[in-house]
């Protein structure tokens, strides 16, 4: 089993690589949740605290006030390039989070592939886990996506919840207060809720929508 030290390092190796080969082209997420945030300041370690690339936010409308707010304030405090995107014309008739396949492909799936376009990407840094989902444990540290053509850089795979929480806790950093209220998952308000007492990480997201994950993620979602 790996320490976290050599997880860490692993992690600056794909990173690394992704710097090395896709270069301007390259771009980053950031939702403001714990995991994206273990993944910046994983790229701003390798960068000597500096992330010249854009990161991209995707603003659904329904996101918690407290997960933008402190989004935000890392944006200021790291100087980041932050791009928020959304879909400039969604549906007229979607109703949030009724259907949560369209509601997901309407405010998500698609403002993300509209910036990879804009932004000329090749490709982009996310910070996905194998042990969040099934959906997400069998995915690759690099990994070949469509839809548009770019490649995902993965570099938090290997990494677990526990994993995720030791490294916030050892560099001390700062994180969304909605985790010390009993959220272990964040996403969009109406698809989340408290669930400290879950087996399972994502317990507290919407059922409906767990169980098609692996059909979104084939569209283009995380």
């Amino acid at each position: 089993m790996l320490t976290l030290r050599e997880k860490i390092e692993e992690s600056l190796s794909v990173l690394q690589y992704a710097c090395d080969t896709f270069g301007d082209s390259l771009a980053m997420t950031f939702s403001g949740g714990k995991d994206s945030l273990v993944a910046l300041h994983l790229l701003r370690t390798l960068l000597s605290g500096t992330v010249p690339y854009p990161v991209f936010s995707i603003d659904t409308g329904v996101k918690f006030p407290e997960t933008v707010k402190f989004r935000d304030e890392i944006s200021r405090d790291w100087q980041l390039r932050l791009v928020v995107i959304r879909n400039a014309a969604p549906p007229a008739t979607l109703k949030i989070a009724a259907d949560k396949k369209a509601c997901c492909q309407a405010l998500k799936i698609e403002p993300l592939r509209q910036a990879i376009v804009a932004h000329d990407l090749q490709a982009l840094i996310t910070a996905i886990r194998w042990d969040e989902s099934e959906a997400r444990a069998h995915e690759v540290q690099i990994a070949a996506k469509d839809n548009p053509p770019h490649t995902r850089i993965q570099p938090l795979l290997h990494f677990t919840e526990a994993d995720v929480w030791d490294y916030i806790h050892a560099f001390g950093l700062p994180y969304c207060p909605l985790y010390d209220q009993g959220y272990r998952s964040l996403s969009c308000m109406p698809c989340t809720s408290r669930d400290p007492g879950s087996a399972q990480e994502r317990g507290g997201r919407a059922k409906e929508k767990e169980a098609i994950m692996e059909e979104l993620r084939l569209l283009g979602y995380f």
